[in-house]
């Protein structure tokens, strides 16, 4: 069995890594949830290439039905074929098509499967699944087939919290909160996007950046890929570590809502604001 020991493109946690492989072992999804932006979908990726194993993604919205996962039956092909094609229709299975829970059922090899942002869907859309995780198979009516996994799929589910999971489907999973880093596991974060960042403007980003995120009253606090985007842009611009002491430069890469720039620009905790000049060039 392989465990993971984590991947060099992705921090985590002691306590994290341990839930990987308790899912593992148990053949039991992990369900993952977190503030956006703390590396839930991105947890998917460093297992699947931690442990060399294929990733299949199933993006969830808000219009996902739990069969569009194990299989589409392409009627609309069929009767097009049948009424223009040479091709003989009563052959079902060419028109029937995995989807990606199906493909990892039927991978030849153990696979990762990522169930993204499961909270998007209908309330039902989990307790539709329960059938198929416990019994590792789904029964296809059209063809008389079933699909069995040949492996079960290391599975990821992640969640931001928009609706409350079933109890049903939540016993069946491994659950893992993903706390927000702390400034010494952020700081390994960032070292791992940018191993030759200037320690000093390492040091005066996340002094504003946690400054930033004291503020209780945002609507949107910034997250560590937003924190990475600013670093991106600080870097690309050119911007000195004691422009960022005394400035909020590009804020637009962290703060996402007008509401929350005019607490950060009106607050009275600091004398940081924005500066007139990149104000007058629409910079934030």
């Amino acid at each position: 069995m392989d465990f993971f020991k984590g991947s060099d493109d992705y921090v985590l946690s002691p306590e994290l890594r341990d839930n990987v492989n308790v899912s593992i072992v148990l053949g039991r999804p992990l369900l993952v949830k977190g503030e956006p932006g703390t590396g839930k979908t991105l947890l998917a990726h460093s297992i699947a290439k931690g442990i060399g194993k294929k990733l299949i993604i199933w993006n969830v919205k808000s219009t996902t039905k739990a069969k569009e996962g194990l299989y589409v039956y392409d009627t609309v092909q069929r009767l097009n074929d049948a009424r223009f094609g040479d091709r003989d229709v009563s052959d079902i299975k060419q028109y029937i098509k995995l989807g990606k829970l199906g493909e990892a059922f039927a991978a030849e090899e153990q696979v990762v499967l990522l169930i993204d942002e499961i909270d998007k869907a209908e309330i039902e859309f989990p307790n539709d699944l329960l059938n198929e995780i416990d019994e590792m198979s789904f029964y296809i009516p059209e063809t008389g087939v079933t699909v069995k996994a040949k492996h079960r799929p290391i599975c990821i589910i992640t969640s931001n919290s928009e609706k409350e999971l079933p109890d049903p489907f939540l016993r069946r999973c491994v659950f893992h909160y993903i706390e927000f880093p702390g400034q010494e596991l952020m700081t390994d974060i960032v070292n791992v996007h940018f191993p030759d960042l200037d320690k000093k403007l390492l040091k005066e980003c996340l002094k504003k950046f946690y400054w930033i995120r004291e503020f209780d009253m945002l609507r949107k606090k910034p997250s560590t890929s937003e924190l990475i985007d600013w670093i991106q842009a600080l870097l690309a611009g050119g911007i000195s570590p004691k422009k960022v002491e005394s400035e909020l430069p590009f804020l637009g890469a962290l703060i996402k809502k007008k509401e929350d720039m005019d607490v950060i620009a009106g607050s009275d905790k600091s004398h940081y604001a924005y500066s007139s000049s990149a104000r007058s060039r629409g910079v934030y």
